[in-house]
């Protein structure tokens, strides 16, 4: 999705140029007009290709609740868990274009695409982070609008439909319905549609307002091979907060303010190690999506004015990798949603003295600590399971505190202030 980034003059430029395309509501001599509602939709011309963005009229809100299609209509399946909803951050997918006997094969489109997702960094060395739904969205007809070509006319729970905006690529939904499926979900952090078809399409939605809590909507055709790669780039709008880094030779100079996008910004790579501001920390640094960490004219769809941290990442350009910067950004947005550790021993909060606790750091880079009434039991150290009695907590009757701290020593995170927040604790009451 296209974010509405931190720019003074860029954004009242950008903002001058969608609403120049936006529908004027009809006057009357005795009605005010009413500007109509628009959405902005981030698109990808080809697997491989720049992001471009548009705008386009907002989905009408439902004027009722839905009621289920068929049976099974709404029905949700867990795909991932790795713990307790409120604890992980919850990926839902859910299917367009499905009939009641297709939801196997959504199913089975979700397990692939969540296995491309998540075998990008960072989202492959964070997997345990993660939960992942499905909810079925049961369709009467099987396919999608203007597949394959455009005037076919299909009917869907979402209305996914490809040329969206006169744009064969750009692949829209009525973004109400999918609200109204993505709240059965548990927990809602990230939406994903996946619309029955193999032609490449998707899009990014930028200003839904949802109920649920995910910011934005991600969709993408569920059986093309690299789809999965618009919702990685989506997400790196929504987790990661970052700016797009691909521009447009039409906007010409950006002259406002410091961008508040942690991978653009108006100071060179000189500027920032000076002024120990932006992504100084990983300048000189090899990245990942290819060449050295520096600053790279263009970015936040200005050509002049503007750098970004590599030469070309997936904030760019599809198929390539998060740079430095960006895996460092996509951290954080992890870790806003879910915590490094977990567990299901004592559900009410106690334990007894010889029950066995079991802890689940998230990740292989997380190391914990083991405390008794404040102190630390450091013959522990590291251990993921422990007996309250083994650590010394006595039998005396009186109230005692185990607690478990973990934290995340990834070298992916470089600023301080941020490896603060990768931490997580449990603690419990021995009872006896």
């Amino acid at each position: 999705m296209r974010r509405r980034i931190s720019l003074a003059a860029g954004g009242l430029a950008l903002a001058a140029a969608l609403a120049a395309t936006a529908p004027a509501a009809a006057a009357s001599p005795d009605k005010p007009v009413t500007p109509q509602r628009t959405q902005d939709v981030e698109y990808f011309t080809g697997p491989d290709g720049h992001p471009r963005h548009t705008t386009i009229p907002a989905s009408p809100p439902l004027p009722r609740p839905l009621a289920p299609a068929a049976k099974g209509d709404g029905d949700v399946t867990p795909v991932v868990s790795n713990g307790p909803v409120g604890s992980k951050l919850d990926v839902v997918f859910i299917g367009d274009g499905y009939t009641a006997g297709q939801q196997d094969a959504f199913h089975a489109a979700v397990r692939t695409k969540w296995a491309k997702m998540s075998a990008v960094e960072p989202y492959a060395s964070y997997a345990g982070l993660f939960n992942v739904w499905a909810v079925d969205a049961v369709s009467r007809e099987s396919g999608v609008t203007n597949d394959p070509a455009k005037g076919v006319k299909k009917d869907t729970a979402l209305r996914s439909y490809f040329f969206c905006d006169d744009v064969e690529r750009l692949l829209c939904v009525d973004t109400a319905r999918v609200e109204a499926y993505a709240a059965k979900a548990p927990a809602a952090d990230l939406v994903v549609v996946l619309s029955n078809s193999a032609k490449y399409g998707g899009a990014g939605y930028n200003d839904v307002v949802s109920q649920a809590g995910y910011d934005g909507i991600a969709t993408a055709s569920s059986d093309h091979p690299k789809s999965d790669q618009v919702a990685v780039h989506e997400t790196g709008h929504s987790l990661g907060k970052l700016a797009d880094e691909y521009q447009y030779d039409e906007y010409g100079t950006y002259t406002g303010a410091e961008p508040g996008d942690t991978n653009i910004s108006t100071l060179d790579a000189g500027q920032q190690s000076a002024q120990r501001k932006k992504w100084y920390r990983w300048i000189g640094r090899t990245s990942p999506d290819g060449g050295t960490v520096g600053a790279y004219e263009g970015g936040g769809y200005y050509p002049k004015g503007l750098y970004r941290p590599t030469e070309n990442s997936i904030m760019r350009t599809l198929g390539r990798e998060f740079n430095l910067p960006g895996r460092e950004a996509m951290i954080a947005g992890f870790y806003r949603h879910a915590s490094v550790l977990t567990s299901d021993s004592g559900r009410y909060g106690t334990v007894s003295r010889r029950e066995r606790v079991v802890v689940r750091p998230a990740v292989p880079t997380a190391t914990v600590r083991w405390y008794v009434d404040g102190l630390e039991a450091v013959a522990a150290r590291g251990r993921t399971e422990v007996v309250p009695r083994m650590l010394g907590v006595p039998g005396d009757g009186r109230p005692h505190t185990l607690t478990a701290r973990a934290v995340d020593r990834t070298d992916a995170v470089l600023d301080p202030e941020l490896r603060k927040r990768l931490t997580g604790s449990l603690t419990w009451q021995v009872t006896r």
